[in-house]
């Protein structure tokens, strides 16, 4: 019983020193991988309706303007319980850019099907959402 505990241990303990283990490249910005994730942030945000998340998603400031924006793509692709079919990301030549071909499908069997742009701002990636 005592070495399952340890092993699960030593298991728990790679986990948190795993991610401290990715190469990143001289500015210590992060790979395709992280746009990948933002691209399901986004579609997180979409299901739980949540203009705040999709603005962090999106990369802007909170104001007037991108609240309006958000509620007018919660209006059209919220709250539909998506769940990703397919989610094909390529790096452009330029490395903070990538596009991110999404598919996912509703609760009611309806189809999203959008080709993203996803950019590295600082470090972190962004899906653009937003027109300002």
């Amino acid at each position: 019983m005592h070495r399952r505990r340890a092993a699960v241990a030593v298991a728990a303990l790679a986990l948190l020193v795993l991610p401290a283990c990715v190469p990143e490249d001289g500015e210590g910005k992060q790979g395709a991988g992280d746009a990948r994730q933002a691209v399901v942030e986004y579609v997180s945000a979409l299901n739980s309706r949540s203009a705040s998340r999709l603005i962090r998603v999106g990369g802007v400031k909170d104001e007037p303007w991108s609240q309006q924006e958000a509620s007018k793509i919660l209006a059209t692709k919220g709250g539909r319980g998506w769940k990703i079919s397919s989610l094909k990301v390529d790096q452009g030549k330029d490395s903070d850019t990538s596009s991110a071909r999404l598919l996912a499908k509703g609760n009611s069997g309806v189809l999203l099907k959008d080709t993203l742009t996803v950019t590295r701002d600082k470090g972190t990636w962004h899906v653009d959402l937003f027109s300002r």
